[in-house]
């Protein structure tokens, strides 16, 4: 996924700089990261939520897969919420 192109939506500049989320930090989720729910079925293209993480701190990036012009879409990124996380960031409490 690293040789691809990477666009960035407003959504997720505006929350990554909110959240102070870098676009190497993004990156390296993109490149390196785990995809852990699949939104396929829901989205333009094929895609999903991915889990990665800078140090200890986790991040979830929802991204989206343009095959055809070999874009990967970032969407929204965020730090997973405690209240709606399990402890490892990839599994959603009940």
């Amino acid at each position: 996924m690293t040789s691809r192109r990477i666009i960035f939506r407003v959504h997720a500049i505006e929350r990554m700089f909110e959240r102070r989320i870098s676009e190497e930090n993004v990156r390296r989720v993109l490149g390196h990261g785990e995809l852990i729910e699949d939104y396929s079925d829901e989205m333009t293209y094929p895609g999903g939520l991915m889990l990665g993480k800078h140090g200890k701190r986790p991040l979830h990036v929802v991204v989206a897969e343009n095959k055809s012009e070999e874009e990967s879409i970032v969407i929204t990124v965020y730090e997973p919420d405690p209240s709606q996380w399990k402890s490892n960031s990839r599994d959603r409490k009940k």
